[in-house]
C-alpha cells in the first residue's frame, strides 16, 4: 500500500492492563473508534504511544494487531526513535516484516547530531527500506531541527515523502511550500495549530486528542478542507482547551485521562509515568469534563 499522506493520522496511545501488560481489547476498541470516525492512517509508537518504555516484542504485537484491525482500509505507520543508525535500520526492517506500511522517523535521539549527520542518518535508514517515510520535525521537544536546507538534500530520496511539522512555527508550512511545492506532504503535528496550518496548506494532521475525540478531529479537518471555515472554527474553539493538553510534558497522562473519560481508553500508564493525582488531577479533570459537557453536535462531515 502506497501512503497518501493526507487527512487525520492519530498518534495512538498504548493501552496497558493493571498488570502492566498490553490491553489489546481496549486498544482494539479505540482503533475501531478511529476507523469509524474516518481517520486516514494509524501511527504507533510515538511519544503518545509511550515508545520509550515498549519492548520490541510489544511493538511487534501492536503492529500486527493493528494491521489485523484495519484490514487494509488505512495504513499502519510506526515511529522510529533511536540513537544508533544500525538499530534504527533494524527497526525499519522489523516494521516492514511485521506488516507496517510506513515509518515516522525522528532525528537521532540523545546525541544532538549536526546538519551533515542528521541528513546522513535519514538517508541511511531510507536506503534500507522500501517503506515510505514521514520525517518528524520537532526541535522543541527533541532539540534537532530538520531545516529547509536539510530537506533540500533529502528531496532526492524518493521514499522520504512527508513531514510531521512540529516546529510550532506556522510559517514553516509556507516556507516548505515555497521551496518544494508539493514534493513533501506536510502534516501538522501540534494540535493547537492544526486549523491554522490546514488553512495555509497543510495536507494532514498527526493528532493527539483524536485519541479521545476522533469524530471532532476528523470533522475539523474535513470541514476546513471543504472550505466550511466557520463550521470548522466553531468546533475548533470548543476543542482548544482540550487540544492544549497535547502541548504539555504530561501529554500522555492527560490524553489517556481524556480517553478514559470518553469511554475509549484507560488512564493506565507505564512507569516512570504515574497516573495523575491531587490538584493537577482536579484541574485536568475539570477541563475534560467541561469539554464533554459542552461537546458540540457535529454537522455531517463524512461525505466531504
Amino acid at each position: 500500500m502506497a501512503i497518501d499522506w493526507k487527512g487525520v493520522f492519530p498518534a495512538v496511545t498504548t493501552k496497558f492492563t493493571s498488570n502492566d501488560t498490553l490491553d489489546l481489547a481496549l486498544f482494539t476498541k479505540n482503533i475501531e473508534a478511529q476507523i469509524a470516525a474516518g481517520v486516514n492512517g494509524i501511527i504507533l509508537g510515538g511519544t503518545l504511544g509511550e515508545s520509550s518504555v515498549l519492548t520490541n516484542a510489544e511493538k511487534e504485537i501492536l503492529v500486527k494487531e493493528t494491521v489485523k484491525i484495519v484490514n487494509g482500509k488505512i495504513p499502519v505507520v510506526i515511529n522510529i526513535a533511536e540513537g544508533s543508525t544500525s538499530v534504527a535500520i533494524q527497526c525499519a526492517k522489523d516494521a516492514e516484516n511485521w506488516g507496517a506500511k510506513g515509518l515516522m522517523l525522528l532525528p537521532p535521539m540523545r546525541y544532538k547530531s549536526d546538519h551533515r549527520e542528521t541528513v546522513q542518518y535519514f538517508k541511511d535508514i531510507a536506503a534500507s527500506t522500501k517503506l515510505p517515510i514521514m520525517i518528524y520535525n520537532n526541535p522543541v521537544d527533541y532539540k534537532i531541527e530538520v531545516t529547509i536546507d536539510m530537506f533540500s538534500e533529502l528531496a532526492s530520496v524518493p521514499n522520504i515523502q512527508a513531514v510531521k511539522e512540529s516546529t510550532r512555527d506556522v510559517t514553516n508550512v509556507t516556507r516548505m511550500r515555497n521551496k518544494f511545492g508539493d514534493r513533501f506532504s506536510i502534516l501538522c503535528g501540534v494540535d493547537t495549530l492544526a486549523l491554522e496550518e490546514i488553512l495555509v496548506g497543510a495536507d494532514g494532521w498527526v493528532a493527539g486528542l483524536v485519541c479521545a475525540f476522533p469524530a471532532e478531529t476528523v470533522a475539523v479537518y474535513k470541514l476546513a478542507k471543504a472550505g466550511k471555515i466557520a463550521e470548522a472554527t466553531e468546533i475548533y474553539r470548543w476543542f482548544m482547551p482540550l487540544l492544549e493538553l497535547d502541548i504539555h510534558p504530561k501529554l500522555v497522562q492527560y490524553i489517556k485521562f481524556a480517553e478514559a473519560k470518553a469511554g475509549i481508553g484507560s488512564e493506565t500508564v507505564r512507569k516512570p509515568r504515574l497516573i495523575l493525582e491531587g490538584e493537577e488531577r482536579k484541574r485536568i479533570e475539570s477541563i475534560i469534563d467541561t469539554g464533554l459537557k459542552n461537546r458540540p453536535t457535529l454537522p455531517e462531515f463524512h461525505s466531504l
